[in-house]
């Protein structure tokens, strides 16, 4: 016997719907009350979460990246841990360790102690300072969203989000994110200097009385309920066979590469990259009120989805050619299918 007082799937994705779109303006406008410019980072930073990827952050130093990071974390309710990468930081100081333990009988046994990854939004802090090891013990809470621990498994706490910041300044006693781990990253968000306007406006603000405090507009249920309804959100199949198109045009040596591909490009984008094309575009496309993605969802989103996905080769370096270059080409080389 159905019980009608259960909301059908359909009425479930209305209601999820109807709250994104009651939501926008209300988290512009708290974000903005800590948050100046950087637009197009914000939106990225959404788009991610909402979509259930990773961001890899890059910019100098003092541009708001951990402020950034911390008030989003504020604005949906969600538990956030920061943890600075250092080149002595070992994987048991991120994922936790088990120590020996005495009970009231006084009996001794081992008792796992969580890491700080035991969060919902994780703001890896120049993640690039520390071995290649630590690096990697975040792999598996990437992808799997668990950690394994003397042959346990503990699952984290849903929505789970990592922001990993980078330094591109100072590349000295560095270890570069191996390709492999790179890819578990849905955008590379770029976060630049600001410009003079705003960067009076930034000095006014945190010059003059405290930070103003953010008003939590959603929970983590609510991420988790947006997140699936994105799934849901209709896509065209020639949108699709866009975005990977898109992709396979990055790749050097391969049938219908752009001859510029060849001569620049040592490794293009995998897989991967069409589908966050695909999956951050719907999320962009429900932040914006649509019920459907178009051509100008997944071009928007081709820098951030592919800078990280791209590598170039001594002859690109030599020339002057940078990624935004090569990714500025692609979209014009690649021709969406109403154009």
């Amino acid at each position: 016997m159905v019980d009608e007082t259960e909301p059908s799937a359909e009425d479930r994705e209305r209601e999820v719907l109807e709250l994104v779109r009651s939501s926008r303006d209300k988290i512009k406008r708290e974000l903005a009350k800590r948050i100046i410019g950087q637009e197009h980072a914000v939106e990225q930073l959404l788009i991610s979460l909402f979509a259930g990827g990773h961001c890899l952050i890059t910019g100098a130093p003092g541009l708001a990246k951990t402020l950034l990071v911390k008030s989003i974390a504020q604005l949906f309710h969600l538990q956030f841990q920061r943890i600075q990468f250092t080149p002595d930081l070992m994987p048991a100081d991120i994922t936790g360790t088990e120590i020996l333990q005495e009970d009231d009988t006084g009996r001794r046994k081992l008792t796992f102690m969580r890491g700080p990854i035991f969060t919902q939004v994780l703001l890896a802090d120049e993640i690039n300072r520390t071995p290649p090891k630590t690096q990697a013990a975040l792999l598996e809470a990437m992808q799997e969203r668990q950690v394994t621990a003397a042959g346990v498994r503990y699952e984290l706490d849903q929505p789970f989000f990592v922001l990993a910041t980078q330094n591109p300044i100072e590349m000295e006693g560095t270890y570069p994110l191996p390709e492999a781990q790179l890819d578990r990253f849905m955008f590379n968000v770029v976060v630049d200097y600001l410009p003079e306007n705003d960067e009076v406006a930034v000095v006014m603000k945190t010059t003059s009385g405290r930070d103003a405090a953010i008003e939590s507009i959603l929970s983590g249920e609510d991420v988790l309920a947006i997140q699936q309804l994105v799934r849901s959100v209709p896509v065209a199949e020639d949108l699709v066979k866009y975005a990977v198109r898109l992709a396979a045009a990055s790749r050097p040596r391969q049938v219908g590469t752009p001859e510029f591909i060849n001569d620049y490009v040592s490794w293009g984008a995998g897989l991967r990259a069409g589908q966050f094309l695909i999956l951050g575009a719907k999320a962009r496309a429900l932040i914006a009120g649509r019920a459907h993605v178009t051509v100008d969802d997944i071009r928007r989103l081709a820098a951030p989805v592919l800078r990280h996905r791209i590598l170039t080769n001594y002859k690109a370096e030599a020339a002057g050619i940078t990624i935004e270059q090569i990714i500025q080409r692609l979209l014009e080389t690649v021709k969406g299918p109403i154009e």
